[in-house]
């Protein structure tokens, strides 16, 4: 995490972490817990008795939520675990039979008013009691009272959290830590960037925020403290700095560089229709990573040829209890309409680390380390009528247009025969009961994203249909690094030499057994590995959307054979920094 380097009234410079790139300029939203702001309306005496129904499900359902977060707190070290234990045991204590669970009730049946308003008096009485004390201890627990009449109100009103729906466009959104699941909850159309204490370049939320196109700022030391809701701000995520209350002539320049990249992407606008193509006439595959719905849209707009990783775990993220099949089903069927014909894969759920679904508490347990724990396909295989009900889904919209199947964290061919079986056990059930389904079935692949599954690359290519190189969690994997911690963001490389090893062994296993192979990491949409990538002999990419018409740019730039040949010089190196200067002096950087 990088300090911050000025602290003075005024202009103050605040240093990060790179996440996305872009410029953003608007007012801060510090995010942190507080006040809702809730309807209140008049019950008839005849309704008393449901609304206290209502309360008492939202009740319960902010017990089990507490439960599970203190059995996932578990994972965490001692000491952690058991300070957090405390508070969200004084938290349940505060939602068994209390003095503001007993507020609730009685406002509800003597003022007539419904349960979220009732909750919100409750709230701010309790919290005024404990801010009156002499104890400053004690005086802090109103944050604690407020917190857990949110979870209340949250509950009431059947909706996750959402933080930044009712903010001014072009707002900048400034918090501890940002959540994939909060990130999901994120209107592009409202914020316009975001900058966090917690978090890494490589963290699944930088990903989301550059899929998004939003720039991003993560490791901030001094964030919370430097800047409040209103400052005006300028994020320069390419430079991983945050201007607070800039000089006029800052704003000045930042407005003109902000300018400068729009123009630029107007021109990149213009390689849309253009075949990617490299300038000695190779084809390579240009195709769209997508983590919401919403940017089904963003990828046809930019030119994708299709979808190369659906990330499906947007549709078990802020919600209590998984998406059946038809659920899904209307999901996917509904992507594949978009697209209009063009190809979708679609990768089955990968949860797990960073990337916990609340839906799946009860399934995924309290890893000691999630990365490494029930994730991906190993939880597929063990939840088997999870996994079941999303192949189903996945067949059932393959009716409608072309699909993929892609399995995430693959080690084995073991888990590649049991996911076979399970696959054709469900093809015979929806057959049986005449449910229209894919014809023919769609190709079944597997992420080469862990160590041994590449370097047991030829092995799994006889079981498999492709390969779609998975290089974020591979380089994080490889090189041993928790790529979303801030502490060790920075030594997360992909061009050191073992990864780049493993990433040719894979690629060379897939041309020997004559299956495509794409790479749809991050490295795919960062035009500075484009010419390696394809130089391996890689010829289909995924990436971002915002990112494909600058990594077409670079394509029609290359000469596959001069790409080919740099490439056999840098596998021939054993120093990081070696590599870099290579590649950085093929592509003119040097």
């Amino acid at each position: 995490m990088k300090t911050e380097r000025t602290k003075a009234i005024g202009e103050r410079i605040l240093d990060g972490v790179v996440g996305a790139p872009g410029i953003a300029i608007g007012p801060a939203h510090v995010s942190e817990a507080g006040a809702l702001q809730v309807p209140e309306y008049e019950i008839r005496q005849d309704d008393i008795a449901a609304e206290t129904g209502r309360f008492e499900v939202a009740l319960t359902r902010s017990q089990n939520q507490l439960t599970k977060l203190k059995t996932k707190s578990l994972a965490l070290p001692d000491a952690t675990a058991e300070e957090l234990g405390y508070l969200l045991d004084a938290h349940l204590l505060m939602l068994t039979g209390s003095r503001l669970v007993r507020g609730v009730e009685e406002t509800i049946a003597s003022k007539r008013i419904n349960a979220e308003a009732a909750v919100q008096m409750a709230i701010s009485e309790v919290a005024r009691g404990f801010e009156s004390l002499p104890d400053a201890y004690m005086a802090a627990r109103a944050d604690d009272v407020r917190e857990v009449g949110a979870r209340l109100i949250r509950n009431l009103t059947d909706t996750p959290f959402q933080a930044f729906t009712h903010l001014p466009p072009g707002t900048i959104i400034i918090a501890e830590e940002l959540s994939p699941a909060d990130a999901a909850l994120i209107n592009p159309e409202i914020v316009a960037g975001f900058a966090t204490v917690l978090g890494g370049k490589e963290s699944h939320t930088a990903i989301m925020a550059r899929s998004f196109g939003l720039p991003a700022i993560f490791g901030v030391a001094g964030l919370l403290g430097g800047v409040k809701s209103g400052e005006t701000v300028i994020i320069d995520g390419a430079a991983g700095r945050i201007i607070v209350d800039p000089k006029p002539e800052t704003l000045l320049d930042y407005e003109g560089r902000r300018k400068l990249l729009e123009r630029e992407r107007r021109r990149l606008d213009r390689l849309i229709n253009l075949p990617s193509e490299t300038s000695d006439g190779t084809l390579v595959g240009l195709q769209a990573n997508l983590e919401l719905p919403r940017e089904v849209d963003s990828a046809l707009a930019v030119g994708a040829e299709g979808i190369g990783l659906l990330r499906t775990e947007f549709m078990f993220m802020n919600r209590d209890t998984p998406p059946d099949e038809d659920e899904q089903y209307e999901s996917l069927s509904g992507l594949i309409a978009a697209m209009g014909g063009r190809p979708i894969t679609v990768r089955t759920l990968d949860v797990g680390g960073e990337k916990l679904a609340y839906s799946l508490g009860e399934h995924l347990g309290h890893p000691v380390n999630p990365a490494l724990g029930l994730r991906a396909i190993r939880l597929s295989l063990k939840q088997v009528k999870l996994f079941e009900a999303q192949l189903a889904a996945i067949l059932r919209a393959g009716a409608h247009g072309p699909v993929r199947i892609l399995l995430p964290m693959i080690a084995g061919t073991g888990e590649i025969r049991q996911s076979r079986e399970i696959l054709t056990r469900v093809i015979k059930r929806l057959k049986r009961r005449g449910v229209p389904i894919a014809d023919p079935i769609p190709p079944l692949g597997v992420m080469i994203e862990v160590p041994g599954a590449a370097l047991a690359a030829d092995a799994l290519a006889a079981h498999v249909d492709f390969f779609a190189i998975g290089t974020n969690d591979l380089t994080m994997y490889t090189l041993a690094i928790d790529r979303a911690d801030e502490q060790v963001a920075h030594l997360y490389n992909p061009l050191h030499p073992g990864v780049l090893r493993l990433i040719q062994f894979a690629v060379q296993a897939g041309m020997r057994a004559r299956i495509p192979v794409s790479v749809c990491g991050e490295m795919a949409g960062d035009s500075r590995y484009t010419a390696l990538l394809l130089g391996l002999g890689v010829r289909e990419l995924s990436m971002a959307s915002p990112s494909l018409p600058r990594v077409k740019q670079r394509i029609r730039q290359i000469d596959m054979t001069a790409a080919t040949m740099r490439a056999e010089i840098i596998m021939s190196q054993a120093d990081s920094g070696r590599i870099a200067a290579l590649l950085d002096d093929f592509n003119g950087l040097a």
